[in-house]
C-alpha cells in the first residue's frame, strides 16, 4: 500500500514511475531547491505540500521544513528589492539582521541592503550610517568589510549622500592599504562617481595616480578597468592632462599586459569627444600639433607590435584620429594609418584562432570607418582587401565579404572595380560543402549584389547559379535569394525561389516561397517602364499587379497560428494598392486627352465660384487620387508604429513608401488643385539626410528631381494642361523604376516583444457578459506581461506601457432614462512601466445605461526615445448593466400602483360603449 500511494505521489509530482520512499522523494526536490534556474526552484516549493500530504511524519517534515527555511531567508527579501523597495517593516527587518551573531543572516542581510539602496533612496539615506559604522567598527572582520564596502556604490540618489559615501571611502582607501581592500574600495569608488556624475574628474585622477604610483599589478589592472569603464560611460569628463598621463604611463610600462589594457582606454577615448579635447588649442596655451603629440607617438610605435591585440588597438588610435582631426593635414598618418591596417590584415586573416578573428575584425571596422571619412584612401584599401581575399582563410574570407559589402555601400563608385575580382573569386571557391564555404558564398553573392548596383548581368547570374547548383544546400540558396530582394535584383531572386520550391516537405514552407517567387516576378515586371510611354507603364503595373495577387493569396496560405505573417500581408498588400493608385493616376492624367472639358465648362465653372471646375471632371478626379495617397500614407504610417521590433533599415524602408505617397499628393496640389499656396519649404531637406543603402539614395534622387520638375512648372502654367500631366505621370514612372528592397523584416525577426494581458473580473465564457449593477462603478483590473524574444532589446527597449480602456453600448434594455452624457461612455487611458516585465493598474467604469456594453482594452508602448508603438493586443469583454434591486422594487409598486387606475379607466370606457 505504501508502494502504491508512493508511486502515485511521484507520477502526480513528475519524477516518473519508478518506486522511491519517502527521503527518496525529499531529495529529488532538495536537488530541485538547489537547482540554478529558478523555474525549477519554483516547481520544487510548489510541490512540498504535496509531499506534506503523502507521507505526514513529523521527522520528514521538520526536515523539509529546514529545507524551505534555507531558501527563504533574507537573501529572498534582497530578491524581492524591486517589488517592494519602499516596504518599510522589510527596511527594518534588514537593519535588525544585520546586527545578528548568525554570520548566515549577516550575509543574507548585506546582499538584501544592497539591493534595496540601488532601488530605495529612503533606505540608502538610512542605512547608510549603520553601514559606515560597521566598516569602521574594530569588531567586524575584514571579510564582512569587504561585503559591506560594495554597498556604498548605490548612495548615488543625492549629492549629500554620495559626497559622505565618497569620503569615508577616502578614507578607507588610505587607512586600509592591504591589495584587496584597495581593490574592493576603488572599484566601489568608481562605481559610485559613474553613477553620481558629480566627482568623476576626481576619481579618473585618483584612478591615474594609482597607476602610475603604486607598484602592486593587481591594483594597475583594476585601475585600468575601471578607466575602462568611464572611458566607455562619460568620455567628455576627460581632460588632456588625463589623457596625456595615461599616455606617459603606457609608453613607460614593460608589461604587455597592461600596455594593451591602456591601450584599450585611449582606443575606446579617441573615437569619442575627448579626442577632440585633447588636439584643440586650450586658451593661453599652445596646442601640440597631432604628429608630434606622445598619444601619436605611442600608436605608431604599437602598430606593429608582435602583440596583435596591441597592435589593433593602436591602428584604431591612429584610424580615429585621421577621421577626427578632419582639418588637419596628416598625411603622414594617414599612411602610417593604412599600412598598419594592411599588416595587420595579412597577419590575421591567414590565422584561423578566435582571438585573430577578433583582431581582424577591429581592422575591419577601422577600414570601413577610414573610407568613409577619408574617401580618397578608400581605393587602397579596397585593392588591398581585394588582393588578400584570395589568400586569406575561409572564415576571414567572410569577414573581409562584409567589410567590402559595407564600404561599397557607403561608396557606390568603387562598385565596379571590384566585381571582376569577386567573380574570379567566385569561380574557384565552393570546393567542399562546410559550413563556411557555404557562409562565404552568401557574403560573396552579397558582395556582388552591393556592387553591381543595378541589374546583374547573365554572365554573373550563369556564374552564380552554377556555382550554387554543383556545391550549396538549399539554405544557402534560399540566403543568396534573401539577399537578391535586398538588394533590388528579383530576377535572379525568382529563379532562386523557383529552384528551391520543390525542396521543401512543409506546404507553408511551399506557399511562402511561391509567394517571394510571385512577388519578385511582380517586381520584375516593372523593370521594363520607360519615361513618357504611358501606356506601356499601365501595362507593366497591370502585369505586375496580376503577379502580386497571386503571391498575397500565397502569403495568406503560408500564414499559421503562430506565424500569422503579419508585417508581410500588410506590407504587400499596401504595395498593390499602391500599384493601383499609380496605374489610377495615370488613367486621370490620359482622361484629358480622351475626355477633354465640355464647351460650358468654363460657366460652369463661373456659376459655381470654382476655377478648377472649367477644367471638367479630371479635376474631381485628381481631389480624389490625393486622398488616396494621402490614406496610403496615413496607412503606411500605421504599419510604421505597428513595427517595434523590425530593425532600423526596414523602418526606414516604411517611412520611404510613406514619402512617396506625400510626394505624389503634394505634386497633385501643387500642381493642379491649390498652386498658389503650395509651399516647398518642407520638402526641401529631403536630400540632407544621409543614405545608408543604394535603395534610399536612389529614391532621395528621385524625390528631389521630382521636387524641381514640380517647383518649376508651379505657377509656370494655368491647371490643367498637358506639362502637368506628364510631370506627374514621369514621377510615378521615376518612383516605379527604382527596384523595391524588401529589407530583413520581411524574412527575418531579430526581436520578438509581445504584451499579454489579463483582466479581472473576466467571464468563464467569453461570450458570457459580466453582470453589473448600474448604480454601481466596475473596478477592471488590468494585468500583464512583457514577453521577449531569444535577443530582448535589440532595436529598442519598453519604457512604458500604454492601456486604453474604451466602453460602447451594444444593445439597451429598459426604458430610457434622462442620464448624464459623462455616464454614458468610459474613455479611460493610463501609463504603467513594467517591473521585471509585469505591470497592472486599475480603471473604475460607470455602466449607468441598461443594456449590454463593450468594453476593449487596447495596449501600446513607448520606448526610451519616447515614440509611441502600436503593439496591441486589443482585448474585448461584455458587461451587462442590470437595475439596482432598490430602483427595481420602486418600480414595480409605482406600476402596481397604476394597474387599478388603468383597470378602472378600462371598465368606464366598455359601460359607455
Amino acid at each position: 500500500m505504501a508502494s502504491n500511494s508512493t508511486k502515485s505521489f511521484l507520477a502526480d509530482a513528475g519524477y516518473g514511475e519508478q518506486e522511491l520512499d519517502a527521503n527518496s522523494a525529499l531529495m529529488e526536490l532538495d536537488k530541485g531547491l538547489r537547482s540554478g534556474k529558478l523555474g525549477e526552484q519554483c516547481e520544487a516549493v510548489v510541490r512540498f505540500p504535496r509531499l506534506f500530504q503523502k507521507y505526514p511524519f513529523p521527522i520528514l517534515i521538520n526536515s523539509a521544513f529546514l529545507k524551505l527555511a534555507d531558501v527563504f531567508r533574507v537573501g529572498m527579501l534582497g530578491s524581492l528589492a524591486s517589488i517592494i523597495p519602499e516596504r518599510k517593516n522589510a527596511h527594518h527587518s534588514i537593519r535588525q539582521s544585520l546586527d545578528s551573531h548568525d554570520n548566515v543572516e549577516v550575509e543574507a542581510a548585506v546582499f538584501a541592503a544592497a539591493n534595496f539602496s540601488a532601488q530605495s533612496k529612503d533606505f540608502a539615506v538610512g542605512i547608510c550610517n549603520k553601514i559606515s559604522e560597521m566598516i569602521q567598527g574594530l569588531a567586524t572582520p575584514v571579510d564582512l568589510k569587504l561585503k559591506l564596502i560594495p554597498i556604498l556604490q548605490h548612495m548615488h540618489h543625492d549629492a549629500i549622500l554620495a559626497s559622505s559615501a565618497r569620503q569615508l571611502l577616502q578614507q578607507l582607501v588610505t587607512s586600509y592599504p592591504s591589495t584587496k581592500m584597495v581593490i574592493v574600495s576603488l572599484h566601489t569608488f568608481t562605481l559610485l562617481a559613474a553613477s553620481s556624475l558629480v566627482d568623476t574628474p576626481k576619481q579618473i585622477q585618483l584612478l591615474l595616480q594609482y597607476l602610475k604610483n603604486d607598484p602592486r599589478k593587481a591594483v594597475k589592472r583594476l585601475a585600468i578597468q575601471d578607466l575602462k569603464l568611464l572611458a566607455n560611460k562619460t568620455p567628455h569628463t576627460w581632460s588632456r592632462e588625463n589623457i596625456q598621463a595615461l599616455c606617459e604611463c603606457a609608453l613607460q610600462t614593460p608589461y604587455d599586459s597592461l600596455k594593451l589594457g591602456m591601450l584599450s582606454v585611449l582606443s575606446t577615448l579617441s573615437g569619442t569627444i575627448a579626442i577632440k579635447h585633447y588636439f584643440s588649442i586650450a586658451s593661453g596655451n599652445v596646442g601640440s600639433s597631432p604628429r608630434s603629440s606622445d598619444l601619436v607617438q605611442l600608436a605608431q610605435e604599437c602598430c606593429y607590435h608582435n602583440n596583435r591585440g596591441i597592435a589593433a588597438h593602436g591602428v584604431r588610435v591612429l584610424t580615429n584620429i585621421t577621421v577626427s582631426c578632419q582639418e588637419k593635414d596628416l598625411l603622414a598618418l594617414e599612411q602610417d594609418a593604412v599600412f598598419g591596417l594592411e599588416s595587420l590584415l595579412v597577419l590575421c586573416s591567414q590565422d584561423d584562432s578566435p582571438g585573430a578573428q577578433a583582431t581582424l575584425k577591429i581592422a575591419l571596422n577601422c577600414m570601413v570607418k577610414l573610407a568613409k571619412g577619408r574617401p580618397h584612401l578608400s581605393q587602397s584599401v579596397v585593392e588591398t582587401l581585394l588582393t588578400q581575399l584570395h589568400s586569406a582563410q575561409d572564415a576571414a574570407r567572410i569577414l573581409m565579404c562584409h567589410c567590402l559589402a559595407a564600404i561599397a555601400m557607403q561608396l557606390p563608385v568603387l562598385g565596379d572595380g571590384m566585381l571582376g575580382d569577386l567573380m574570379e573569386l567566385y569561380k574557384v571557391i565552393g570546393r567542399s560543402a562546410t559550413d563556411k564555404q557555404q557562409e562565404l558564398l552568401v557574403s560573396l553573392a552579397t558582395v556582388i549584389f552591393v556592387a553591381s548596383q543595378k541589374a546583374l548581368s547573365a554572365e554573373v547570374k550563369a556564374v552564380i547559379k552554377q556555382q550554387l547548383e554543383s556545391v550549396s544546400n538549399g539554405w544557402t540558396v534560399y540566403r543568396i535569394a534573401r539577399q537578391a530582394s535586398r538588394m533590388g535584383n528579383h530576377d535572379m531572386a525568382r529563379e532562386l525561389y523557383q529552384s528551391l520550391l520543390t525542396q521543401v516537405a512543409s506546404e507553408h514552407f511551399y506557399f511562402w516561397l511561391n509567394s517571394l517567387k510571385e512577388f519578385s516576378h511582380a517586381e520584375q515586371c516593372l523593370t521594363g517602364l520607360q519615361e513618357e510611354n504611358y501606356s506601356s507603364a499601365l501595362s507593366c503595373i497591370a502585369e505586375s499587379l496580376k503577379f502580386y495577387h497571386k503571391g498575397i493569396a500565397s502569403l495568406t496560405a503560408a500564414s499559421t497560428p503562430l506565424n500569422p505573417l503579419s508585417f508581410q500581408c500588410e506590407f504587400v498588400k499596401l504595395r498593390i494598392d499602391l500599384l493601383q493608385a499609380f496605374s489610377q493616376l495615370i488613367c486621370t492624367c490620359n482622361s484629358l486627352k480622351t475626355s477633354p472639358p465640355p464647351a460650358i465648362a468654363t460657366t460652369i465653372a463661373m456659376t459655381l465660384g470654382n476655377d478648377l471646375q472649367r477644367c471638367g471632371r479630371i479635376s474631381n478626379q485628381m481631389k480624389q487620387s490625393m486622398e488616396e495617397f494621402r490614406s496610403l500614407a496615413s496607412r503606411y504610417g500605421d504599419l510604421y508604429q505597428a513595427s517595434f521590433d523590425a530593425d532600423s533599415a526596414t523602418l526606414r524602408n516604411v517611412e520611404l513608401q510613406q514619402q512617396s505617397c506625400l510626394l505624389i499628393s503634394h505634386a497633385i496640389e501643387a500642381l493642379i488643385l491649390d498652386p498658389e499656396s503650395a509651399s516647398f519649404q518642407e520638402y526641401g531637406s529631403t536630400g540632407a539626410a544621409h543614405a545608408d543603402s543604394e535603395y534610399e539614395r536612389r529614391m532621395m534622387s528621385v524625390y528631389n528631381h521630382v521636387l524641381e520638375e514640380v517647383e518649376s512648372l508651379n505657377r509656370k502654367y494655368t491647371p490643367v494642361s498637358y506639362m502637368h500631366t506628364a510631370c506627374l505621370c514621369n514621377a510615378i514612372i521615376s518612383l516605379l523604376k527604382v527596384p523595391l528592397s524588401f529589407q530583413r523584416y520581411f524574412f527575418q525577426k531579430l526581436q520578438s516583444t509581445s504584451i499579454k494581458l489579463a483582466l479581472s473580473p473576466s467571464p468563464r465564457n467569453p461570450a458570457e457578459p459580466i453582470a453589473v449593477q448600474n448604480n454601481q462603478q466596475l473596478a477592471l483590473k488590468v494585468e500583464g506581461v512583457v514577453q521577449h524574444g531569444s535577443k530582448p532589446g535589440l532595436f529598442r527597449k519598453i519604457q512604458s506601457v500604454c492601456l486604453n480602456v474604451s466602453s460602447t453600448l451594444q444593445s439597451k434594455s429598459g426604458q430610457d432614462y434622462k442620464i448624464p452624457i459623462d455616464n454614458m461612455t468610459n474613455e479611460m487611458e493610463q501609463r504603467v512601466e513594467p517591473h521585471n516585465d509585469y505591470f497592472s493598474t486599475q480603471f473604475l467604469l460607470n455602466f449607468a445605461i441598461l443594456g449590454t456594453h463593450n468594453i476593449t482594452v487596447e495596449s501600446s508602448v513607448k520606448d526610451a526615445n519616447g515614440i509611441v508603438w502600436k503593439t496591441g493586443p486589443r482585448t474585448t469583454i461584455f458587461v451587462k448593466s442590470l437595475e439596482d434591486p432598490y430602483s427595481q422594487q420602486i418600480r414595480l409598486q409605482q406600476q402596481q400602483a397604476q394597474q387599478p387606475l388603468q383597470q378602472q379607466q378600462q371598465r368606464n370606457a366598455y359601460s359607455r360603449f
